[in-house]
Order: structure tokens, then C-alpha cells, then sequence
């Protein structure tokens, strides 16, 4: 017996050598490119009105910075202005409320165009010990919110530097 027809690679006939494997080969690079464009506009929204959800709720982010007198929040809230906002602060936790509303309306002699969009959000921050609730204060420019919380002055004097012996 020949060993050439007992050979895998061989073809016999009319039938191919790896056709599954090339077909899966396909299906799963096919797979892998999908993936890839999915991952990749996953934060674009690609219809053009959004969900219900993304219209109703958004969630805008924010800095907290703390140095030895102040913690300082800022946020962007674009298109927004100060009285579609609330901000409550305890001794520690500061609350971020807002809602933003936006219509826009076109009028033509052979169209009309109007637009409607709206969302609210909150932002519940835990703050560090020692904020002095009474002299916070919180700006608001350009649609961007600036919250300034000094610090309490028991706090400014227990902060004690250490220094390391070397042995």
C-alpha cells in the first residue's frame, strides 16, 4: 500500500482538504473584527436620538482635589445654569443635584424643526473628616461648578509631621 493515500493533506476526490477549518477560521476573524468595533464605539452613542435612558439620566463627571485649607469639587455641567442646580452638604457627605432642560425650535416657510432634551442627575460624594459646612462655598462659570470646603482649623493643627529615625 501506497502511504501517499494516507496522507491528511492529500486530496481524494472532490473533496478539499480543510474546509471546516477554513470556514471556521473565517467565522471567527469575522467575530473578532465585530468585537473589535463594538468595544471600540461602545461610549459613542450610534443612534441619533439615544435611548430613553441616555436621555433621561446622565451622570457628568468630576475632580476632587484636597489641599491643606480646602477640598475642592469641580464639575462640568455644560449648557446648564446655577439655578438648575442644588447642592446640600452634612459633615460628610456633598450632594450634586441637577436637571437640565433644552428646546430648541426652527420655523421655515416650508418647515418646522424642534427639538426637546432633557436630564437630571445626582452625585453623592463622601467627604473627609474636619469640612467646615458653614463656609463652603460653590461658584458656578462658564458651566463649570466649582465647590470650595475649607477645612475646620482643629484639623489644620492636628496634622503633625513624623520623622523617620534612621537606624
Amino acid at each position: 500500500m501506497d502511504i501517499k493515500y494516507m496522507s491528511p493533506w492529500k486530496k481524494r476526490g472532490n473533496i478539499p482538504v480543510r474546509p471546516a477549518v477554513e470556514s471556521r477560521s473565517l467565522e471567527t476573524f469575522h467575530r473578532a473584527i465585530n468585537q473589535l468595533f463594538d468595544d471600540f464605539f461602545s461610549g459613542f452613542d450610534r443612534s441619533p436620538f439615544g435611548t430613553l435612558e441616555d436621555i433621561s439620566e446622565f451622570s457628568p463627571s468630576l475632580n476632587m482635589s484636597e489641599d491643606e485649607k480646602n477640598v475642592t469639587v469641580t464639575t462640568e455641567l455644560p449648557g446648564m445654569d446655577e439655578n438648575d442646580i442644588n447642592i446640600n452638604i452634612s459633615k460628610d457627605t456633598l450632594t450634586i443635584k441637577g436637571e437640565k432642560k433644552e428646546e430648541k425650535e426652527e420655523k421655515d416657510k416650508e418647515s418646522y424643526y424642534r427639538e426637546r432634551s432633557f436630564g437630571s442627575f445626582q452625585r453623592v460624594l463622601s467627604l473627609p473628616g474636619g469640612i467646615d459646612v458653614n463656609k463652603t462655598e460653590a461658584s458656578f462659570k462658564k458651566g463649570v461648578l466649582t465647590i470650595t470646603m475649607p477645612k475646620l482649623e482643629e484639623e489644620k493643627k492636628a496634622t503633625k509631621k513624623i520623622k523617620i529615625k534612621n537606624e
